[in-house]
């Protein structure tokens, strides 16, 4: 209680007296910009007494113009006890720790920090003005600001008034704790594009909002850039074209290069190309490759070429069996695109359309030359058409033409065509009593070979023929069958043969021509002997035999003559009739029974043997005058002075053809005859009949 009376009545005492010192106003934390004015305030009420200064615990002095501190003063009222401090211009050093102190009273203000804001100057960027880089290379570009810079400045990279990203940001730091010079580094990958570009680095902080910048200009080497147009784009196969190949390049353009599908173009120098366009430049392209210090760059481009179609990929032949799909793919290349149609050969029906053909289940029917085609092109050019063959697996297909008849005895020959895929096992001929798939047995012969292509119109096939030697009547009556089998199925046909007769029309032609025949025989037969009879009756007085002491002083020609007038008539067979009794010796030569009054000669008949109608010599028939070994007589006496008539009844082979005028070539008149020696019914001049091949002599009697 007592302390609380003592607290009280020391308040009400201290109401009472003069205030005690106080500050009014305290300094606060200041930033200043370099060469800027800073004030500092600093006010206390209730005291008259000296008011100072400190900076960093260093006092400043008690008077106004703080002598030794040029650009510090302290200004204000010191009757309203105020004392600011003033510090114009402001550097860098003035940046410190200030304190307002009144020394009699012992009062001393709160610390004021003073900053100073030292603006960045423009900053350097390495290599500048003009920095030199290579178009495509990474390069770096360093911008530099240097360290007495307050606050630490920033630095920001522009192009056209845009910031660019990418930069990293760098400060070095001195030994003495202070701060170096802070850098900025850009990484870029500059293009040709980029040449003679402005880059821009500023350096910015507090000091300076708006920043100070250095700009610098890019100076890029790069490879050509490369333009490459064609006139014109769109061309028809065979017209001209040409190709202008456009550069930029630093360093200028050292050479050019033109390529066309990867092959150099030989010969091709400069920007310009002059080609004639065909199929191929639509997928082979023309390439401009343009070369300088730096590096090289091409383009290329295709031409737009209208040609006709071209068959790129033919149609394959396809196998399938019967009831399955099949299809067929074939390839046709042409600007604009070919319209593809599917036909079957032999046929205009349209199938299919487009590169490819499906057929559904497919049969034996439908096995043939399947055609792909394409239709020319806008220019007329091009076009065409290729074709596959089907082929239907199934079972065999056997057919069999109708066989030439034959005859009986004679040869025959049968065959069968089989149509199969895939190729028949064996094909079979198969009869009555037996069967044969290849080689012989009996008098059937079985031979197999691949038939003709095309034949038939069903692809490849065979033709198996069965040969008969000497037909019977049975192989007139029966089937033969003709069958083959695969791994599908079986097939077959059977085959009659038919019977070749001689007809009636062809046997009246025969018997007509041998009618004609014989009649020209026996009409040159009668003109012959008409001939020979005539030439007789000259020649008859010659005919006459000396008489051995005759003294008519004639004479008769001998044998030679007669065989030597004789050699000119052809074949001739002789035939000598004497007696049989006679001796070798004596076989030419006729005795005389009047012991040489009368000399009769032999006879010689003279004989043309024809042929029978089979190519023979048609025999005699049996003489009626007895057995071959009896002598023939005949009584000349009814006929003396007349040549034998002309007979045309050959011997041993019909009538003679010629006739026989000097068959008594030296005869003279008799006084008298014997009578002959005949068989009873015996016609006149039997000579046309001789009973044997032998030619007995005629004895005559006189």
């Amino acid at each position: 209680m007592l302390a609380s009376a003592l607290l009280v009545l020391l308040l009400c005492f201290r109401g009472r007296a003069d205030p005690l010192p106080h500050f009014l106003q305290q300094p606060e934390d200041l930033v200043v910009l370099l060469g800027d004015e800073a004030r500092l305030p600093c006010a206390l009420g209730a005291y008259k007494g000296l008011v100072q200064w400190t900076k960093d615990g260093l006092a400043l002095g008690g008077e106004r113009d703080l002598p030794g501190w040029s650009r510090y003063w302290i200004s204000g009222n010191t009757a309203r006890g105020q004392h600011d401090l003033h510090i114009r211009p402001v550097e860098p050093e003035d940046e410190a720790l200030y304190e307002c102190q009144a020394t009699q009273a012992g009062l001393r203000s709160r610390p004021a920090q003073l900053h100073i804001l030292v603006p960045p100057e423009a900053p350097q960027v390495l290599g500048g003005p003009a920095v030199s880089l290579v178009a495509g290379v990474p390069a770096n570009l360093t911008c530099r600001s240097r360290g007495d810079a307050r606050p630490t400045p920033e630095l920001l990279w522009f192009r056209d008034g845009v910031q660019l990203d990418g930069a990293t940001f760098r400060q070095t730091l001195l030994k003495e704790g202070t701060t170096g010079p802070v850098e900025s580094t850009l990484s870029l990958t500059p293009s040709s594009h980029d040449d003679g570009a402005i880059l821009v680095c500023r350096a910015r902080s507090q000091a300076l909002p708006t920043g100070r910048d250095t700009a610098i200009t890019l100076s890029l080497q790069y490879p050509p850039v490369v333009t490459l147009s064609a006139a014109p784009q769109t061309v028809q196969e065979g017209e001209k074209v040409t190709f202008l190949c456009q550069a930029m390049a630093q360093p200028p353009v050292t050479g050019y290069r033109w390529a066309k599908g990867g092959s150099p173009v030989l010969g091709a120098r400069g920007p310009r190309l002059e080609v004639v366009a065909d199929a191929s430049f639509l997928t082979e392209p023309v390439s401009c490759e343009v070369s300088n210090a730096v590096g090289s760059a091409n383009r290329s481009t295709a031409l737009d070429v209208l040609f006709g179609p071209i068959l790129q990929a033919k149609p394959k032949p396809t196998s399938v069996d019967v009831g399955e799909d099949a299809s067929f793919s074939c390839g046709w290349r042409g600007n604009p695109p070919p319209r593809v149609t599917w036909t079957r050969r032999g046929g205009a029906q349209v199938l299919g359309s487009g590169p490819t053909l499906r057929l559904r289940s497919v049969g034996s029917e439908d096995a043939g030359d399947y055609v792909c085609r394409a239709e020319p092109g806008t220019s007329g050019l091009g076009g065409g058409a290729a074709e596959a063959r089907l082929t239907v697996n199934a079972p065999p297909v056997v057919t069999a033409p109708r066989p030439p008849p034959a005859f009986l005895r004679g040869p025959a020959r049968l065959q069968c065509l089989v149509f199969a895929s895939p190729s028949p096992e064996a094909v079979v001929w198969s009869w009555d009593e037996g069967f044969l798939a290849a080689g012989s047995r009996g008098r059937f012969l079985v031979e197999t070979f691949p038939a003709p292509e095309g034949l038939g119109g069903q692809g490849p096939g065979l033709i198996s023929v069965l040969h008969i030697a000497g037909t019977q009547e049975s192989d007139f009556s029966r089937s033969f069958n003709c069958s083959a089998r695969n791994r599908l199925g079986e097939g077959g046909t059977q085959v009659s043969l038919g019977r070749r007769v001689l007809l009636p029309t062809v046997r009246i032609i025969a018997g007509v021509a041998a009618a004609a025949t014989t009649l020209l025989v026996v009409i040159t037969g009668v003109a012959l002997c008409c001939w020979r009879h005539g030439k007789a009756s000259l020649s008859k007085q010659g005919n006459l035999v000396g008489i051995p002491g005759s003294s008519d002083g004639s004479s008769s020609r001998g044998p030679e003559e007669e065989m030597a007038s004789g050699e000119d008539r052809g074949p001739m067979v002789h035939t000598d009739h004497s007696d049989p009794g006679l001796d070798e010796e004596g076989a030419l030569e006729t005795k005389d029974p009047t012991n040489g009054y009368y000399k009769v000669r032999g006879v010689s008949v003279s004989l043309s043997l024809g042929e029978a109608p089979g190519g023979g010599l048609f025999l005699p028939p049996t003489s009626p005058l007895g057995p071959p070994t009896t002598p023939t007589f005949y009584d000349f006496s009814p006929h003396l002075g007349v040549v034998p008539p002309c007979r045309l009844y050959r011997a041993r082979a019909g009538y003679l053809t010629t006739p026989h005028p000097r068959a008594f070539t030296s005869y003279v008149k008799p006084t008298s005859f014997g009578p002959p020696d005949l068989a009873p019914g015996t016609p006149p001049f039997p000579y046309a009949a001789f009973p044997t091949r032998s030619h007995p002599r005629l004895q005559t009697h006189v």
